[in-house]
């Protein structure tokens, strides 16, 4: 809702997409992070691609999830409810 709200063309909308494309390959999910470099693993460690793959990852295999699935869950839920306050700012400027 937010890049439709925002951009002025479909086009232009479109190129929000192109940082969360990104995400997935700066985290564990087809590398582990202890390989990667220190900036890069910092990163990786702490967006959340990383929680919330390692979670799923440990659900598939039958393994003790840990503390992935709360933080996998919190930011889910931070991430909804920061893109609802951001959506319903830009759409009240929008038909002001």
């Amino acid at each position: 809702m937010i890049p439709g709200l925002s951009a002025k063309s479909a086009d232009g909308a479109v190129v929000f997409s192109y940082p969360l494309i990104f995400l997935p390959f700066i985290s564990s999910a087809f590398v582990p992070t202890a390989t990667m470099p220190p900036a890069v693993r910092a990163f990786a460690e702490n967006q959340p691609v990383t929680s919330i793959v390692n979670a799923i990852r440990n659900l598939f295999a039958g393994q003790p999830v840990g503390t992935d699935i709360w933080i996998a869950l919190a930011w889910c839920v931070g991430v909804l409810v920061a893109a609802y306050a951001v959506a319903m700012v830009i759409y009240r400027r929008k038909i002001a």
